[in-house]
């Protein structure tokens, strides 16, 4: 199925899909590797394209990596949350989006089919330069993904808390942890309905310079 969205709805719509992931409905495989072919399109540094995108399907294995971000979410959440002025809009959505995560939380094993996103070599002791080059070489190739999912009626969202376990995850998943980095952990499911709209947004007119930081 594609939803033939013009570039601006699907740049505008795919959105981080928690709630509203079907996880009664299974992912073909085409379907996949449809998104993985328009993924790895993107441009990469020197075009190395040093990425593997390791497709999670089986019960035990998914059980496992929702154990290891339960671990990682269950801290988080409890923290304080984080303090937004009067009036500001990430104030008004705070509520909806923790409710959204912790319903992620909960559901995370029973996903279709979970994405672990790799590029090649570490990042660790890499300068500014090093770690800008490297993740510059594998986000777009993330964020292609996510869009062809979403014109494809799938939902995803990107995921980072599993990370303080990541050899973990590795040791489950048979990755060279010395030689990979995980990216994230991504769900992958048809969407319950296909009628996302633009979210709230900060005004972009107080986010962008010319010129000088700050000069608008």
């Amino acid at each position: 199925m594609n939803l033939k969205l013009t570039a601006d709805e699907l740049l505008t719509t795919t959105r981080a899909v928690r709630k509203r992931l079907d996880l009664n409905r299974p992912v073909d495989k085409e379907t996949l590797l449809e998104c993985t072919d328009i993924a790895f399109q993107a441009p990469t540094g020197s075009n190395v394209q040093g990425w593997h995108f390791l497709f999670v399907e089986d019960p035990e294995k998914k059980r496992q990596l929702a154990n290891l971000y339960g671990q990682g979410y269950d801290p988080y959440v409890s923290a304080p949350p984080r303090e937004y002025p009067p009036g500001d809009i990430r104030a008004e959505r705070a509520q909806f989006v923790r409710g959204s995560s912790k319903h992620l939380r909960d559901v995370f094993h029973e996903v279709p089919v979970l994405l672990v996103p790799l590029m090649q070599g570490r990042i660790e002791g890499e300068d500014c330069f090093g770690q800008a080059s490297k993740w510059g070489s594998i986000i777009p190739a993330v964020w292609s993904f996510m869009l062809a999912a979403r014109e494809r009626g799938l939902g995803s969202a990107w995921t980072t808390l599993h990370l303080p376990f990541e050899k973990e995850a590795a040791e489950i998943l048979g990755i060279d942890y010395n030689s990979w980095t995980q990216v994230g952990l991504f769900p992958i499911a048809h969407t319950i309905g296909t009628d996302f709209k633009k979210a709230p947004r900060l005004d972009t007119q107080g986010l962008v310079s010319f010129d000088t930081f700050g000069n608008n």
